[in-house]
């Protein structure tokens, strides 16, 4: 059981807001612990899209705030994570049904200004016959346009923001609830519990930030007694995984007759991602499921463009994540309501700030401005420097990922190219805590598939909170794409029987 603690901030949740926080709050020199009942990222944040970008469809809703924000935000993300952050063009082919060309032409000139000279190309009309991306699509499309945002791997995204927030001294504890918590006049007594073996202690925080993401509303009712005073609308968004269906780096964007966007995305090297879909949701977060009704909505949508039609049968995989929607204006439309967030401070007593809504994009601007309320509180007067400070794993060098990936190929000649790019990707410039002095396959232990070795689980392991095979292979990697039913269950028992797990919160220390 760990030690019962006194912190400045307890951050509660570890999805991409609470680990950005605790991140925040740490490199500002306070006193961070963070409790997530699940896994790091194990819920809404790692079923997204995987882009950071502006949202260009929420220029239709006159957001422009909104997306001036984020696409100021894409260029910071793009300068601190540079291993998992990198730049994607997307094709948008033009239905003149739909919306004229006139009106996306505009929207497309405020989407290349609205966030400033940013380091992306601009945006420009093609013809499709005569350009890469028109070879999969129908052949009555004949036009279209490009424009760039971003790729992100949005699992270690979360990772990362939690591994950087335990290197700076917070406390990290992955599968542990919050099940009670007493309001006092100074602080907040807060009883964890932890999921893995019941095991339950108090900690004792100045302040808390409820980051809790589609738990949010009932956290503090449930755990203490405290109705919350916003209105959060839940809304399930999922996506479907299918064989790759064009061989070209180019993302699709496509318009819907239900005037939503649908994206189709190259996939870990052999795919197609295609989301999402907006559904309002009742229920567990945790139980939610990609529903059949979505599975077709999503083929439907995209079979309006491409050549060779898919159907359910083609699907390979699936997810859903609940996206925790702040919405006063009690809309009844998903799609129209706001992606931006909202920071509600009470400090009637112990102060606790409360997260709703946000996107990945804007993760960290929502962390700065929560700490900007809560270190006046707290006593400290230290500014925001997130934005400067590679995530771990970011500090590539001036020349960038590809200098730093031909370094790496020089230094490990015998890794597969593949292989090479991949670990690169994901892991930066740490992946000689993987590598370390390897001079073969061999040499990195048992080999369980694809490009995975029992070095790597390790790694997870001691450095990433993994516990499961769900963690390393859907979570810290996708490998479970390219793994076999008894590959994966193969990861499962050496786990279980051979890696020596460390105790929840000490990772990363």
């Amino acid at each position: 059981m760990p030690d019962s603690g006194t912190f400045d901030l307890l951050v509660v949740g570890g999805g991409i807001n609470g680990a950005g926080i605790a991140r925040d709050a740490a490199g500002r020199g306070l006193s961070v612990a963070l409790c997530e009942q699940g896994d790091l990222g194990n819920y809404t944040s790692s079923a997204s899209t995987k882009l950071i970008h502006g949202g260009l469809r929420y220029l239709e809703y006159y957001e422009f705030g909104l997306v001036r924000k984020a696409l100021l935000e894409r260029e910071v993300l793009l300068g601190i994570a540079p291993h998992i952050i990198w730049p994607m063009q997307f094709v948008m082919p033009h239905v003149k049904a739909l919306r004229p060309a006139w009106m996306i032409r505009a929207g497309l000139f405020l989407y290349d200004h609205l966030g400033g000279s940013g380091s992306l190309p601009g945006s420009r009309g093609i013809a499709l016959r005569g350009h890469v991306a028109g070879e999969a699509l129908r052949r009555e499309l004949n036009k279209g346009f490009v424009y760039s945002d971003c790729w992100v791997q949005d699992a270690r995204l979360v990772v990362l923001n939690a591994k950087d927030a335990a290197e700076r001294g917070a406390t990290v504890w992955p599968r542990t609830r919050c099940v009670a918590a007493e309001r006092r006049a100074r602080d907040w007594a807060v009883t964890l519990r932890s999921t893995l073996d019941g095991d339950e202690w108090t900690v004792h925080a100045k302040a808390i930030a409820n980051a809790a993401g589609p738990w949010v509303s009932g956290l503090l009712s449930d755990a203490g007694g405290f109705a919350s005073r916003h209105k959060v609308q839940l809304v399930k968004g999922s996506h479907i995984i299918v064989p790759r269906l064009f061989d070209h780096g180019y993302a699709y964007i496509f318009q819907n007759t239900d005037r939503r966007v649908v994206f189709a995305i190259p996939y870990e090297r052999d795919f197609t991602l295609i989301g999402t879909t907006d559904v309002q949701f009742t229920g567990d977060p945790a139980e939610a499921r990609t529903s059949p009704e979505e599975i077709e909505y999503l083929c439907d949508a995209v079979n309006r463009y491409f050549s060779e039609p898919i159907g359910p049968e083609d699907v390979v995989s699936t997810y859903a994540g609940v996206r925790p929607l702040h919405d006063e204006s009690g809309s009844g439309s998903a799609s129209a309501i706001s992606r931006d967030y909202a920071l509600d401070l009470d400090t009637r007593q112990a102060p606790v700030l409360t997260v709703l809504g946000g996107k990945l994009t804007t993760y960290r601007k929502l962390a700065v401005e929560a700490m900007d309320l809560l270190t006046p509180l707290l006593g400290n007067d230290e500014s925001e420097w997130t934005g400067q400070a590679p995530l771990p794993g970011g500090d590539l060098g001036e020349a960038g990922f590809d200098a730093f990936l031909a370094s790496m190929r020089r230094r490990y000649p015998w890794l597969p190219e593949a292989m090479a790019w991949r670990l690169a990707r994901n892991y930066g410039s740490r992946v000689e805590g993987i590598l370390a002095d390897a001079t073969s396959l061999s040499e990195l232990g048992h080999h369980f598939g694809a490009d995975l070795y029992e070095a790597e689980v390790r790694y997870l392991v001691d450095h990433e909170w993994a516990l499961t095979a769900e963690d390393v292979l859907w979570r810290r990697s996708k490998l479970g794409l390219q793994l076999t039913m008894e590959e994966r269950a193969d990861v499962e028992s050496r786990m279980v029987n051979d890696v020596v797990h460390p105790v929840p919160g000490t990772a990363s220390r």
